[in-house]
């Protein structure tokens, strides 16, 4: 299997983005997400995903891009992780419109990624919060604090949060026959029997 590093591609094309959008502010104003505006322009949904709101922003989407999107990719292949991030991060637009006037950014899409890599790697290790946990785990909470989030008014897309994560577990679900990771069983040493009776004649004389 061909790996592309497509996530380490997307997150170059993003930071180039991000640089655009410092020197052409408009081009936020443009092409974000805004839910009033989907039925007119449907590929907003689509270009959001690029657009960030600030360097933290970036920063943070980036690191989990990279770091679990080529993993990811490395375990189904370049051409299925770019299909499940750009439909993760589509529905997530989809999802957000329900409640939130505007959106931008690659969480839905990342989360994407990480629903699936829960189903094929539950036991992988990560960092939430500074507190190290296995994947199937930190789902758990991840999914507590998206909920609390959308009773919560904060700068979070905690629905699109829950729609990419939701995506990528049922898609890590659809695949998880041929990329579960599977435990070799033990080797038998085959011992050839002339040799043991040779031992025996040898070495077990009464």
């Amino acid at each position: 299997m061909e790996m592309k590093f497509y996530a380490l591609w997307l997150s170059a094309f993003i930071i180039f983005i991000f640089i655009l959008q410092r020197i052409f502010p408009i081009i936020t104003g443009n092409f974000m997400l805004i839910s009033s505006e989907v039925l007119i322009r449907p590929w907003i949904l689509l270009t959001s995903i690029f657009l960030h709101s600030n360097i933290l922003h970036l920063i943070y989407n980036l690191f989990a891009l990279a770091l679990f999107g080529t993993l990811l990719e490395k375990i189904i292949g370049s051409k299925k992780f770019i299909l499940l991030f750009i439909i993760s991060g589509v529905l997530a637009g989809i999802g957000s419109c329900f409640i939130y006037n505007a959106a931008l950014g690659a969480s839905g899409a990342i989360f994407g990624i990480l629903g699936c890599l829960i189903i094929l790697r539950p036991k992988g290790v990560v960092f939430v919060y500074g507190l190290p946990m296995p994947l199937f785990i930190a789902a758990f909470v991840w999914i507590a604090l998206d909920i609390l989030g959308l009773f919560a008014p904060n700068n979070i897309a905690n629905l699109a949060h829950l729609v990419g994560l939701a995506i990528g577990l049922i898609y890590g679900c659809t695949i998880r026959k041929k990329y579960i990771q599977k435990i070799k069983p033990k080797q038998k040493i085959e011992i050839d029997e002339s040799l043991i009776e040779e031992w025996e004649r040898t070495y077990m004389k009464k």
